[in-house]
């Protein structure tokens, strides 16, 4: 039961690894996270749950250990993460928890916990204190409830907020869209409403995800996508993954564009508004986007790796926007919370206020040469990462998050996965020739990718 408590969320392997009565437990011990400033106001914790079959009977474990710990439920249904977020700030609940195992396999399943206004747990901020609760609980599940359960939609009222992104309808667009049979599919009312001809790719929702994986950072599962692009004449791309809080864009010649570049790409229009405002991007991503957040006249500031350091950051420069290379798009005017349809609505505003294409609007940004993110498997990472310091000694160092070694004409990140047994590689450099170089270069040291 350990392994299943991770950096951002519990996610496990159902039911060997996550059953019904952990899920209890969870819900019981959630209330001793929570603290005088959320217990005020309720305690009531709203829950929701993705399409696999599963999270139903999960769902009601966990609200049923919610309820026996004094904890009202607010079950919102069946929703995407980001609905979640949205459902925490708009009903002014204690917290939420969504049961997802995102991207995973249909064998997965687990829990995204927030705080109020949709403050995200991680493991430095509570998933390790109940981790220790759960593993060491007696508690059994038949305890009765202590408070109360409502069913309360609030779809209407995400898609209002989300159609408030809207800045523009003209001219009509034609958008290919995979929901890969996760969340994404319920966007459907939403997209209506965009003035957008719609090639919809896999919006049956489906958790055994029969056509493809939901993880659009694997290029495999971005073929379908952007093949439909290509074919119809599509203005745009995007794929979703399993639970819809990360988005993927492609442009009109089906092809993908890495999200650091779509980050500089959009923070200028927050910068339109606030002046001299904090943009924040993890620290994967492109010289690029550092410098256009800086030539737009904002002032960038770099985060590591993680959804709970990028909120927890954002909140205290009171950042309007921020995104990472996972795909992650984070805006405060939504609770400062990642949304990928909030995202695709940017994209179409910028590519309809400047009668541009995606790709004459990313071209400036795409001037550097970069790897993209690359796994290895090694067996002593602080030992990798100190070897490397040593190696690499007439660079400018840090150690944000993993290491981060930087020269005149290129640099690279090595840092410890968050979620699986890796070090992950991202590499950039000023001339594709370099970059093929220096990738080389830290093979030798890291070994055959994976």
């Amino acid at each position: 039961m350990a392994g299943i408590f991770k950096a951002y969320d519990i996610r496990g392997t159902y039911p060997d690894q996550l059953d019904e009565t952990t899920a209890f437990r969870v819900g019981y011990h959630f209330r001793d996270l929570l603290d005088e400033e959320d217990l005020a106001l309720g305690p009531v914790v709203v829950v929701s749950r993705d399409m696999r079959s599963h999270s139903v009977p999960m769902a009601r474990a966990l609200k049923d250990g919610l309820r026996a710990s004094g904890v009202a439920v607010i079950d919102i249904g069946v929703a995407d993460t980001p609905q979640n977020y949205f459902g925490i700030g708009f009903l002014g609940a204690s917290g939420g928890i969504q049961i997802t195992a995102s991207h995973n396999p249909a064998v997965y399943n687990g829990f995204k916990m927030s705080r109020r206004d949709a403050i995200p747990v991680s493991y430095e901020t509570g998933i390790a204190e109940l981790e220790k609760l759960v593993i060491g609980s007696e508690v059994t599940t038949d305890l009765p409830p202590q408070a109360g359960e409502e069913e309360r939609s609030v779809f209407d009222e995400y898609c209002e907020h989300v159609l408030a992104e809207v800045t523009t309808l003209e001219p009509h667009l034609k958008l290919a869209a995979d929901a890969a049979n996760g969340m994404a599919s319920i966007y459907l009312p939403i997209l209506d409403k965009l003035n957008v001809e719609l090639v919809p790719l896999y919006f049956e929702l489906d958790g055994t995800f029969p056509n493809h994986e939901a993880n659009p950072l694997k290029h495999e599962n971005l073929v379908d996508v952007e093949r439909a692009v290509e074919e119809n004449g599509c203005d745009l791309g995007v794929a979703f993954d399993g639970d819809a809080d990360r988005a993927i864009l492609i442009n009109e010649k089906g092809r993908a564009i890495s999200a650091d570049i779509i980050t500089g790409l959009l923070a200028p229009r927050f910068l339109r508004e606030e002046p001299g405002a904090t943009i924040v991007y993890d620290l994967r991503s492109s010289w690029a986007t550092k410098e256009a957040i800086e030539e737009a006249g904002g002032v960038p500031l770099r985060e590591r790796v993680g959804h709970s350091f990028m909120k927890a950051t954002m909140r205290e420069h009171n950042s309007p926007f921020g995104g990472e290379l996972a795909g992650h798009f984070y805006f405060r005017r939504n609770f400062t919370a990642d949304s990928s349809i909030m995202t695709v609505i940017e994209v179409l505003n910028h590519i309809r206020e400047t009668g541009r294409t995606l790709s004459e609007l990313v071209a400036p940004l795409e001037r550097y040469h970069s790897t993209g993110e690359i796994n290895f498997r090694v067996e002593d990472k602080e030992g990798m990462i100190r070897r490397l310091a040593d190696i690499f000694s007439d660079g400018e160092i840090d150690y944000l998050d993993g290491i981060t070694v930087q020269f005149e004409d290129w640099w690279f990140n090595v840092r410890p996965s968050n979620t699986e047994p890796y070090l992950r590689l991202v590499l950039e450099a000023r001339s594709c020739e370099m970059k093929d170089e220096k990738k080389a270069l830290l093979l030798t040291y890291l070994g055959t990718p994976e």
